[in-house]
């Protein structure tokens, strides 16, 4: 069975990622452009393909046991003499770090340790000493305050450079139809591996004549999740106040029990939440999804004839 490796971890937000960035530029950092700045909860660890829905599973739990972490992180220091590495300690939110910790560091994340956790954001991993005493003393009035929303997890690709393949909020999900069939609504950035495949899946069991061509994960998605299946799935993203929904996906089996309403009414309050007063989207004309929009409110704007494929779309829009 193939492996894959993983890492779990806090991934700085913007705009601070950029400025730890800055500061592992000048102290010279050879995994700057590989690694993006975090800090760590599991370190890089080998875990079997097959085990992927399991490591999905742990990550939700831990996710939804936790509330967002505020930290602040205090001057540089190092682990010399053991280790020359340069890193920003946590003077304030380690406890609540390592908590969260202790939910992820399980099967079938779990590792031998090298080294007793310590809680920290790398500036510089195998520094020169001399590099290393240098930073200290620039910055040594160096603090920072960040809220971590979310906890991340990574897999190492081609060139040794890792890269988010799923994130989850801190945050228990959205559980609706209590009494009847619950579905549980998780919002992120990106869809996890198993809500991607399910995506794609979906895509070519409903085929091209109904849907037109998939469109890639986008920075808003929300999926739905039924004892711990995937059932459905929105992606979108938000800019300049307007939300555009991408795909909005149920599985064939679990259509007609109103998990593509809950889908669209958690997608359209997230979009709320982040300050959008208007929500787009393009389907194709007289397509389900062009009856199920209109029914729930969503106008038509222009018509867009011959544009896909060389079907009819319609552009609908509705103002929240």
């Amino acid at each position: 069975m193939p492996k894959v490796r993983l890492g779990v971890a806090l991934v700085m937000p913007a705009p601070l990622d950029r400025e730890i960035d800055t500061l592992r530029r000048a102290t010279g950092d050879g995994t700057l452009g590989r690694v993006p700045p975090h800090c760590t909860l599991v370190s890089p660890v080998n875990v079997r393909a097959d085990r992927m829905s399991d490591v999905l599973a742990l990550l939700r739990s831990a996710a939804a046991a936790t509330r967002p972490l505020r930290v602040r992180l205090g001057p540089p220091t190092t682990f010399l003499p053991d280790n020359p590495v340069l890193y920003l300690p946590l003077e304030e939110g380690a406890a609540e770090v390592r908590a969260l910790r202790d939910r992820v560091f399980r099967e079938p994340l779990a590792r031998p340790h090298t080294w007793p956790y310590v809680p920290h954001v790398t500036v510089a991993d195998e520094a020169d000493p001399q590099r290393i005493a240098a930073a200290q003393v620039a910055l040594s009035e160096y603090r920072t305050d960040v809220v971590f929303d979310r906890v991340h997890l990574l897999q190492e690709g081609p060139g040794r450079v890792w890269a988010p393949i799923a994130d989850f909020g801190l945050r228990p999900p959205a559980v609706v139809g209590r009494g009847g069939l619950p579905v549980e609504l998780w919002v992120s950035t990106v869809l996890d591996p198993a809500a991607t495949e399910f995506s794609w899946r979906e895509w070519q069991v409903l085929g091209l004549t109904e849907l037109g061509s998939p469109l890639p994960p986008e920075r808003l998605a929300i999926s739905a999740r039924r004892d711990d299946e995937v059932a459905g799935v929105a992606t979108g993203w938000a800019r300049a106040g307007v939300a555009q929904l991408a795909s909005l996906v149920v599985a064939t089996g679990d259509r007609g029990q109103g998990i593509g309403s809950r889908l669209l009414a958690s997608f359209e309050s997230t979009a709320a939440s982040m300050s959008c007063c208007r929500l787009a989207t393009r389907v194709r004309v007289g397509s389900q999804g062009h009856g199920f929009l209109h029914h729930r409110g969503w106008a038509e704007e222009v018509r867009l004839g011959d544009w896909m494929d060389g079907r009819e779309f319609v552009q609908l829009r509705r103002d929240l």
